[in-house]
């Protein structure tokens, strides 16, 4: 790395430092007042203020999304369009057990902090407040409107218990199964009913079944969400919840027909109707290699040690896997813990921990410093486009 670009970055350290006080300040106050998905308007309003103070063009409720946003700031011509991706919303019964008021508070700083540091410099930041990440996929609505068609390079940074750049994500789909049945007496004539719970729970067992005949990386979880009302009378409604994983979109695909089938078939059995309200489909991640490194050499010069992610297993999903599928994309992770795992009121405590306030200050510098390399450095941001558009003509000729 040469003086000129090191001294640069140091410049961006810099002005992270110098808002470190008001990024934890943001960070805190979306942690103390969790929105779930799509209801993300505090954190909205508290994220696009101190970008459009510092000249930010701010756009509300773009895709349709009332609780999404773009902040473009542009500098000189000629440059890439680099998108810093800021998610905020909260888990249910939880609140920010995945650590998205970090995720989206960096991002914040670091457009703010390489807008301060490089006011000349050649290229388009742009942070899209994507909504919805937990339930929902605002980025994949995004992706459907075109909003990713014009960036060149998107990226983001998530808390975790260990700093990584290259983890995975498996594709991943979300299900209502509504059963309808018939009411009757449970004692005096159970003849007359059709249990709509007999057929959720036909419907667990069967998938049960099937997990064998599946493979290693594949995931099904089911909740039932409605029982029904009494015991001595037969339910002719009831609901059940199903999340399906799979490593790719085609594996996925083959994971559905066959749980969707069962279910059907088992409902069918006794006598029971099935609705099957499908979600928004997840795609697997694509990691772009090139972008990946960058980040890791910025984790490094800012002293994080960045470890290898687990070869199998270890993974969840996310919408970030569509944004990838559209433009040259990372996902990478930043330590605030040694224990604690996402989604867990002990991730709670560490998204506001001392910890988890300096993760947000490493997260938003190397943000920062990983645009500032793909837009100073054209070898490195054609390696990355080259990288996307190769991977790009493999997956078309498949």
């Amino acid at each position: 790395m040469n003086s000129d670009v090191l001294e640069g970055k140091k410049m961006i350290q810099a002005a992270v430092d110098a808002r470190d006080h008001e990024l934890r300040e943001l960070s805190l106050k979306i942690h103390r007042n969790p929105e779930l998905s799509f209801q993300e308007y505090q954190a909205m309003e508290w994220l696009t203020e101190p970008l459009e103070k510092a000249g930010f063009t701010i756009e509300k409720g773009i895709s349709n999304l009332e609780t999404s946003f773009r902040a473009t700031w542009k500098g000189q011509p000629g440059g890439p369009t680099v998108a810093i991706l800021a998610e905020y919303d909260a888990l249910k019964g939880l609140g920010h057990g995945c650590g998205h008021n970090i995720i989206g508070t960096s991002a914040v700083g670091a457009a703010l902090a390489l807008k301060a540091a490089h006011p000349n410099l050649q290229g388009e930041i742009v942070v899209l407040g994507t909504p919805a990440e937990e339930e929902g996929g605002g980025k994949i609505l995004m992706v459907q409107d075109g909003v990713f068609d014009d960036v060149d390079v998107a990226m983001m940074c998530h808390p975790q218990k260990q700093s990584m750049v290259l983890r995975g994500g498996l594709a991943c789909v979300d299900a209502i199964f509504k059963f309808y049945g018939k009411s009757a007496h449970a004692s005096s004539a159970p003849e007359k009913g059709i249990s709509a719970l007999d057929a959720v729970i036909n419907t667990f067992v069967t998938v049960n079944s099937l997990r064998q005949f599946f493979k290693d990386d594949v995931r099904i979880h089911g909740i039932i969400t409605k029982g029904g009302e009494a015991t001595n009378v037969v339910p002719d409604y009831c609901e059940a919840e199903f999340l399906l994983r799979a490593e790719t979109v085609d594996e996925l695909n083959i994971v559905r027909n066959k749980v969707y089938a069962a279910a059907r078939h088992t409902t069918e059995a006794v006598g029971a109707k099935l609705e099957i309200i499908e979600g928004l489909v997840y795609a697997e991640r694509n990691n772009n290699k090139k972008l990946a490194s960058l980040f890791k050499e910025n984790l490094e010069l800012l002293g994080e040690e960045v470890i290898e992610p687990p070869k199998k297993g270890g993974i969840g999903s996310s919408d970030i896997g569509n944004v990838g599928q559209v433009t040259a994309t990372i996902h990478p992770y930043i330590k605030i813990t040694d224990d604690a795992t996402t989604h867990t009121p002990e991730f709670v405590e560490a998204a506001k921990s001392e910890n988890g306030m300096q993760g947000l200050n490493k997260a938003a510098k190397a943000l920062a410093m990983t645009a500032y390399d793909v837009c100073c450095n054209p070898a490195h941001f054609q390696a990355i486009r080259n990288e996307f558009e190769e991977w790009k003509k493999k997956k078309q000729s498949k």
